[in-house]
């Protein structure tokens, strides 16, 4: 194991994506694919340096084994013609009903069982739809299909982009309709899985999870945070999150208190300030958290390397 990981870092020095723990937070900008050229004022910024972009499964694979990765190579090289870097986040779960975003085979072929699961905001309630889906990592041959994707992914751009990202870990189901066979141990292990092959599959790229929180944990009462950050911390493994929000009382009870611990210690932290996390507001202040608010505890506080931006952060309209 040490000597993959000398190797890792290695390439990561060769590559120029080495970040320290003294430096400030850099900044990027969050988007979706289509949007390049409408904040191409944005991304040029001389504070910018680079884009985290979404890409849900279904844009990629679209048929069987019939991938498309055409949108990532044209952002690729749009960035890179000004000297951005890209990391590519791999969408497999979705925040809005209609939103069922994976292939029409892992919908439809009776193995994959449906492929997703409904996610709602309280589970338990009497509802016909959840507000939003989540793929079945937890199902084998589901999972056997996402990794397949990870892997093309890494023989195309490994090395080219400087990372990728598996979505936040939270979910929120109702167990007692589920008929997938979920639980909360498997889908743990499921994610670990997901995270082990990605970092054998990208050998030059960085590897990110989003952690926020766990189904059934909370202050870390099934261990899955710390074993979570301690996986990571040994296979060079970066961590990030959704959301920046100082001192909010959900995180400080979950992933908060591990990013603190951890400081320095990770092969990169990377967290978003998204659309959501703007509303917030400081109790000290009344008003919403300021990006100089979210940058020194991004920094001080959680380990903080890239900031990923919303387009909407009021800091961003002021030209530079």
């Amino acid at each position: 194991m040490k000597k993959i990981q000398k190797n890792i870092c290695v390439a990561f020095l060769i590559l120029g994506l080495s970040f320290s723990a003294a430096q400030a937070p850099q900044n990027y900008i969050y988007t979706s694919s289509e949007n390049l050229e409408d904040i191409e004022n944005l991304i040029t910024r001389k504070d910018i340096g680079g884009v985290q972009i979404i890409y849900n499964w279904r844009s990629l694979e679209k048929a069987r084994n019939v991938y498309d990765f055409s949108k990532i190579e044209k952002d690729l090289k749009y960035l890179t013609k000004f000297n951005r870097k890209l990391f590519i986040q791999l969408q497999d779960r979705f925040f809005e009903p209609e939103a069922r975003f994976v292939p029409d085979y892992i919908l439809n072929e009776k193995e994959f069982k449906g492929g997703l699961v409904a996610q709602y905001d309280n589970p338990g309630e009497n509802k016909p739809i959840g507000n939003g889906w989540v793929t079945q990592q937890w199902n084998p041959v589901v999972q056997q299909r996402f990794q397949k994707l990870i892997g093309e992914l890494a023989k195309k751009f490994d090395g080219k982009i400087q990372g990728i990202n598996l979505p936040e870990t939270a979910i929120d189901i109702d167990l007692k309709r589920d008929k997938t066979g979920f639980s909360c141990d498997k889908y743990f292990q499921a994610e670990l899985n997901n995270l082990k092959l990605a970092r054998n599959a990208f050998k030059k790229s960085y590897v990110l999870q989003y952690v926020n929180f766990f189904p059934c944990e909370w202050e870390n009462d099934h261990k899955y945070m710390s074993r979570l950050f301690d996986f990571a911390n040994k296979n060079n493994i970066g961590l990030g999150g959704p959301d920046i929000v100082p001192n909010k009382n959900a995180h400080m009870k979950n992933s908060y208190p591990f990013f603190h611990q951890y400081k320095g210690k990770l092969s990169l932290v990377a967290m978003a300030v998204q659309e959501p996390t703007l509303t917030y507001k400081n109790p000290k202040t009344k008003k919403p958290f300021t990006k100089e608010e979210f940058v020194e505890y991004a920094e001080n506080y959680l380990g903080v390397n890239i900031i990923f931006w919303s387009v909407e952060s009021p800091w961003l309209k002021n030209l530079k």
